[in-house]
Protein backbone atom coordinates (compact mmCIF):
# COMPACT_ATOMS: atom_id res chain seq x y z
CA UNK A 1 0.00 0.00 0.00
CA UNK A 2 1.10 3.97 -0.95
CA UNK A 3 0.01 6.25 2.12
CA UNK A 4 -0.01 10.71 0.44
CA UNK A 5 -0.25 13.02 2.64
CA UNK A 6 -0.29 16.58 1.53
CA UNK A 7 0.59 19.63 3.64
CA UNK A 8 0.90 23.46 2.58
CA UNK A 9 -2.18 24.70 2.04
CA UNK A 10 -4.16 27.88 2.95
CA UNK A 11 -4.93 31.39 2.49
CA UNK A 12 -3.11 33.80 0.27
CA UNK A 13 -3.78 36.75 -1.55
CA UNK A 14 -3.68 37.17 -5.19
CA UNK A 15 0.06 37.08 -6.23
CA UNK A 16 1.38 35.54 -3.55
CA UNK A 17 2.80 32.09 -3.08
CA UNK A 18 2.22 29.16 -1.50
CA UNK A 19 4.99 25.66 -2.05
CA UNK A 20 2.59 22.28 -1.52
CA UNK A 21 4.17 18.95 -0.08
CA UNK A 22 3.20 15.75 -0.70
CA UNK A 23 5.09 13.00 1.65
CA UNK A 24 4.78 9.15 0.01
CA UNK A 25 5.41 6.13 2.09
CA UNK A 26 4.96 2.35 2.03
CA UNK A 27 5.47 0.44 -1.33
CA UNK A 28 6.97 3.26 -2.83
CA UNK A 29 8.89 1.50 -5.53
CA UNK A 30 5.48 0.25 -6.85
CA UNK A 31 5.03 3.88 -8.52
CA UNK A 32 7.12 5.67 -11.03
CA UNK A 33 4.96 8.61 -11.80
CA UNK A 34 3.41 11.35 -9.59
CA UNK A 35 1.09 14.55 -10.13
CA UNK A 36 -0.99 17.53 -8.60
CA UNK A 37 -4.37 17.75 -9.40
CA UNK A 38 -6.97 19.85 -7.90
CA UNK A 39 -10.61 20.21 -7.88
CA UNK A 40 -12.82 23.38 -7.33
CA UNK A 41 -16.27 23.61 -6.26
CA UNK A 42 -19.14 22.02 -8.27
CA UNK A 43 -15.50 21.75 -11.02
CA UNK A 44 -13.86 17.62 -12.16
CA UNK A 45 -10.78 17.20 -10.87
CA UNK A 46 -8.20 18.36 -12.98
CA UNK A 47 -5.05 18.11 -13.53
CA UNK A 48 -2.00 20.39 -12.56
CA UNK A 49 1.37 18.90 -13.12
CA UNK A 50 3.06 15.66 -12.96
CA UNK A 51 6.49 14.46 -12.74
CA UNK A 52 8.54 10.55 -12.67
CA UNK A 53 11.54 9.95 -10.22
CA UNK A 54 13.52 10.69 -12.88
CA UNK A 55 13.29 13.37 -15.85
CA UNK A 56 10.26 14.56 -17.66
CA UNK A 57 7.52 16.37 -16.05
CA UNK A 58 4.13 17.98 -17.42
CA UNK A 59 2.53 20.90 -16.41
CA UNK A 60 -0.60 22.12 -17.52
CA UNK A 61 -0.95 24.98 -19.78
CA UNK A 62 -3.13 27.07 -17.49
CA UNK A 63 -0.38 27.14 -14.41
CA UNK A 64 2.32 26.91 -16.65
CA UNK A 65 5.18 29.94 -16.11
CA UNK A 66 3.61 30.08 -12.32
CA UNK A 67 3.88 26.38 -11.10
CA UNK A 68 6.54 24.29 -10.52
CA UNK A 69 6.96 20.76 -9.88
CA UNK A 70 9.86 19.18 -8.08
CA UNK A 71 10.96 15.75 -5.94
CA UNK A 72 13.12 15.13 -3.97
CA UNK A 73 13.49 11.36 -3.85
CA UNK A 74 15.17 10.19 -1.41
CA UNK A 75 12.98 11.74 0.76
CA UNK A 76 9.85 10.11 -1.22
CA UNK A 77 8.62 13.86 -1.48
CA UNK A 78 6.68 16.10 -4.06
CA UNK A 79 6.56 19.89 -4.15
CA UNK A 80 4.32 22.28 -6.09
CA UNK A 81 5.64 25.30 -6.04
CA UNK A 82 2.98 27.70 -7.15
CA UNK A 83 3.81 31.58 -8.01
CA UNK A 84 1.55 34.60 -9.22
CA UNK A 85 -1.62 32.81 -7.54
CA UNK A 86 -4.78 33.48 -8.93
CA UNK A 87 -8.23 33.50 -7.27
CA UNK A 88 -9.38 30.73 -10.07
CA UNK A 89 -6.16 28.80 -8.85
CA UNK A 90 -8.70 28.00 -5.58
CA UNK A 91 -9.47 24.65 -5.08
CA UNK A 92 -8.18 21.55 -2.86
CA UNK A 93 -4.89 20.34 -4.27
CA UNK A 94 -4.52 16.15 -4.02
CA UNK A 95 -1.22 14.50 -4.53
CA UNK A 96 -1.47 10.94 -6.61
CA UNK A 97 0.52 8.39 -7.89
CA UNK A 98 0.66 5.53 -10.80
CA UNK A 99 3.43 3.35 -11.80
CA UNK A 100 4.06 3.64 -15.52
CA UNK A 101 4.34 7.31 -17.56
CA UNK A 102 2.53 10.80 -16.55
CA UNK A 103 -0.77 10.95 -17.75
CA UNK A 104 -3.24 13.75 -17.09
CA UNK A 105 -6.51 11.30 -16.48
CA UNK A 106 -7.41 11.19 -13.04
CA UNK A 107 -8.73 7.39 -13.19
CA UNK A 108 -5.43 6.29 -14.56
CA UNK A 109 -4.00 6.92 -10.91
CA UNK A 110 -3.79 4.52 -8.38
CA UNK A 111 -2.85 6.32 -5.06
CA UNK A 112 -4.57 9.56 -4.36
CA UNK A 113 -4.04 11.70 -0.86
CA UNK A 114 -6.51 13.73 1.39
CA UNK A 115 -5.92 16.93 -0.54
CA UNK A 116 -5.05 20.29 1.08
CA UNK A 117 -7.51 23.49 0.86
CA UNK A 118 -5.42 26.38 -1.07
CA UNK A 119 -7.89 28.99 -1.35
CA UNK A 120 -6.38 32.60 -3.07
CA UNK A 121 -8.23 35.68 -2.18
CA UNK A 122 -8.43 39.08 -4.53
Amino acid sequence: QVHLVESGGGLVQAGGSLRLSCAASGRTLSFDAMGWFRQAPGKEREFVAGMRWIGSNTIADSVKGRFTISRENAKNMLYLQMNSLKSEDTAVYYCAAKSGGIVTATSLYDYWGQGTQVTVSS
